[in-house]
């Protein structure tokens, strides 16, 4: 039975905790007053939500209005490159042997012409300190076969045969040179030469990597641009761009252009040429590349959160006699942070640019700030 009274007690309780949670509670006496209570009462306040005389008429959204003006907007487009170097080659030797000497330091500038590597060529030395001794022999018997003949000391078909084996021994002597240069490894081109991969006394062959030359300056700069700016982009159009390895804007000059399109993409690949003495720039890195197409002279251009795109159209507020004016506006061009406005708005209009997430058509509006 005491068990049975507990139960009891505890359901009395439990029924009379929502009876007054539900008609004396705070949140029943809020939701009264803004209902108006039961009955008709509750029609009467929904009345005078709307604006009757017994309501309280909402309170007006605080915003920061800007002034429409017309203003100049260049029309550019962000891609992304890469730096080439202007002249880049991998030395190789031209003959076989064993490496008598290497004449650069790893890292360094060095001159065009400038003796890098020598492979071994004594052999070669010594054919041809043998055959310019011959030369001496042959051209004092061809000069003295040429004073007898104007003698008619001699026959023409003797001096004639003197003056071949001369020219024969000559031309091997240009043969030997010609072996002996390819014994030596000189640079092609001024500039920095890399790491080496060869060291004195090993032996080189045709196929074996010697060190890389880079002339970096001027640097070249790679991209490619959308079909559709073909007609504006061309020889001397200027480009600026930035690495990552460096917060300064950098200045080119476009040179080159592709003459065929990416059959894939539908690009045409662009080549331009920016000055690098300092060496800032590096072979292999990327660009971002901030093209210049045309200029627009007049134009409307409004921050970007100002405009509300909608299923068919673009929209924006107007502040109109104190209260918020929605207004269709057909968009162009963007930016980071602004949009074009080719149609809807015109100078003098005042647009609002803050508190559009709280702003309905016919809203009450408070200025805040006007930005000219």
């Amino acid at each position: 039975m005491k068990t049975k009274y507990i139960i009891y007690t505890l359901l009395a309780l439990l029924v009379a905790f929502l009876i007054y949670n539900k008609f004396f509670s705070k949140h029943a006496k809020e939701r009264d007053a803004i209902t108006g209570g039961a009955g008709g009462g509750g029609a009467k306040g929904g009345k005078d939500a709307k604006g009757g005389k017994g309501g309280r008429a909402n309170p007006p959204v605080s915003v920061v209005l800007m002034v429409v003006k017309d203003t100049a907007v260049s029309n550019q487009i962000d891609i992304t490159g890469t730096i080439d170097a202007n002249e880049k080659v991998s030395l190789i030797s031209q003959t076989a042997g064993n490496i008598t000497g290497i004449y650069f330091t790893e890292g360094t500038k060095v001159s065009k012409g400038q003796l890098l590597v020598k492979v071994y060529n004594q052999d070669q030395q010594a054919a041809l300190q043998q055959i310019n001794a011959q030369m001496v022999l042959a051209r004092d018997i061809n000069n003295r076969n040429k004073i007898l003949l104007e003698k008619e000391a001699v026959s023409k078909e003797e001096y004639e045969t003197s003056l071949s084996s001369l020219n024969a021994m000559k031309a091997q002597a240009d043969v030997i040179r010609a072996q002996i240069s390819r014994t030596e490894i000189r640079a092609p081109f001024s500039g920095t030469i890399g790491l080496r991969n060869v060291s004195p006394g090993g032996y080189l062959s045709p196929s074996t990597p010697i060190a890389t030359i880079v002339n970096i300056d001027p640097a070249k700069v790679t991209f490619s641009v959308p079909e559709r700016y073909l007609p504006i982009i061309g020889k001397g159009s200027k480009v600026k761009f930035t690495i990552e390895s460096s917060q300064k804007e950098f200045a080119a000059t476009v040179y080159a252009i592709e003459p065929s399109l990416d059959a894939t993409s539908r690009t045409i690949t662009v080549r331009a040429k920016a000055p690098n003495p300092g060496n800032q720039l590096t072979a292999g890195s990327f660009a971002k590349i901030n093209l210049t197409l045309d200029q627009i002279p007049k134009t409307i251009m409004v921050p970007t959160e100002c405009v509300i795109p909608d299923l068919k159209s673009s929209k924006v507020y107007l502040y109109k006699n104190g209260i918020a004016v929605a207004q269709n506006v057909k968009t162009d061009l963007r930016t980071d942070t602004k949009i074009q406005i080719v149609d809807g708005l015109k100078q003098g209009d005042s647009l609002v640019v803050s508190g559009l997430i709280q702003i309905r058509p016919k809203s009450p509006l408070k200025v805040l700030k006007v930005i000219q």
